[in-house]
């Protein structure tokens, strides 16, 4: 028992240490922002890369925001050569990543250097480029590296990169063949990427998988719905009839992307999500998962700002577990859906603490190259505005809280 409660304890206090590190770092972003890109010596911009992946969180994130701030034309040659030959695996990983918020065309070609990595980091944040960034001269590639591909978040960044380019027939016969074979975690990323990039194509497949109890069904239901063909809302209707209890919020969330009765699918959502944050002890866990997930999916997928409403006054004032997936569902909507989340934001009443529940969000995702995009984005944004006007003020608060 004293065990337990000192090792509670540790860990609170490594967690007020952290807080305490990201809110002075918010303060020096906030005071400290130049209006543009800035120049600094060489010797400045080398000792902020090799800081990092250093193991201090104010060190690793000040010296980010240097690197980031900096004029391309010294960045971008530095950050070249950091990928190419520094020692530590990790600040070549982050230099990377921070590559790619500065457009360059050169960019490319250290990704397809990087795709061919023995680092995990590396290889997945090439991936991730070529999602973005299809180049079908690849196309033989990235299908010849999913037969031996098997790192964990890895694999995954593949998956996408392929479904990016799902016109071409060699990319439809791989990842058709990955939706039925393999590990369910494996196989849940291609049907989501199958669901997000609205393959028609994997409809048959899709709907076998929706009938099979599993932990597949919701996420092939919600594929499904995300594909928008209104034949799946056959499968759809049987699947509220006999799905699992926590399966009906991502039902819900797929026959309202169908554009069927979405108005009550869309509410029910919503209550579920409320019942759920005012029981925390009757264990509605997954119910909680399923109505953020959902209400995030009709978010990204455009025209319901009101679902992003609803996680945010449902979140904000709110304790895990439901903080957990609310903050996860905005993140998510953040990263895939920036226009409407910087729109929601703009006019939010309480920005504040609305961006601090993106934050929180922000540290349970993996996408740090989907992040470094948003962030570039942000700072330009910010660049851009005219001087006191409510978007460099917003950008300004993003900043900040954000720590980039």
């Amino acid at each position: 028992m004293l065990r337990r409660l000192t090792d509670s304890l540790l860990i609170l206090c490594v967690f007020c240490v952290l807080s305490a590190e990201r809110a002075r770092g918010a303060q020096e972003a906030a005071a400290q922002e130049p209006a543009g890109p800035q120049a600094v010596s060489a010797a400045q911009l080398k000792a902020a890369i090799d800081k990092l992946g250093d193991f201090d969180y104010a060190v690793r994130t000040g010296a980010a925001r240097t690197v980031r701030r900096t004029v391309a034309a010294q960045a971008v040659p530095a950050l070249l050569q950091t990928v190419a030959e520094h020692a530590d695996g990790y600040v070549r990983y982050r230099a990377l990543v921070i590559l790619t918020g500065f457009n360059d065309p050169r960019t490319t070609d250290a990704m397809r250097e990087s795709r061919t990595s023995p680092n995990d980091r590396l290889r997945t944040v090439a991936y991730s480029f070529f999602e973005h960034h299809p180049d079908r001269a690849m196309i033989p590639e990235l299908v010849s590296a999913l037969d031996r591909e098997q790192g964990e978040f890895v694999r995954p960044a593949l998956v996408r990169a392929l479904a990016a380019q799902g016109d071409d027939p060699r990319v439809r016969q791989a990842l058709l063949r990955d939706v039925v074979r393999g590990e369910d975690f494996f196989r849940s990323a291609v049907i989501e990427a199958l669901g997000d990039y609205k393959a028609t194509y994997a409809y048959d497949a899709l709907v076998a998988v929706a009938k099979l109890d599993g932990p597949l069904q919701d996420d092939a239901a919600l594929a499904l719905g995300k594909i928008g063909d209104k034949r799946a809302l056959e499968t759809l209707a049987m699947l509220q009839k006999t799905a699992p209890r926590q399966a009906q919020p991502t039902v819900a969330a797929a026959i309202c992307l169908l554009g069927v009765n979405c108005g009550s699918h869309e509410n029910y959502l919503i209550e579920t999500l409320k019942f759920a944050n005012s029981n925390p002890n009757l264990g509605f866990q997954e119910l909680l998962r399923g109505a953020s997930a959902g209400l995030a999916a009709l978010a990204v997928s455009g025209g319901h700002d009101e679902a992003v409403e609803a996680l945010f006054e449902i979140g904000i004032p709110s304790h895990d577990p439901t903080r957990g997936p609310v903050s996860l569902g905005v993140a998510t909507i953040a990263l895939r859906n920036t226009p409407l989340m910087l729109s929601v934001l703009g006019k939010h009443a309480d920005r504040g603490r609305a961006i601090d529940l993106v934050a929180e969000g922000f540290d349970q995702l993996e996408e740090d190259l989907d992040k470094e995009t948003f962030f570039a984005a942000v700072r330009h944004g910010y660049w851009d505005a005219p001087d006191g006007s409510a978007t460099r003020q917003l950008m300004q608060t993003l900043i900040g809280k954000l720590e980039f």
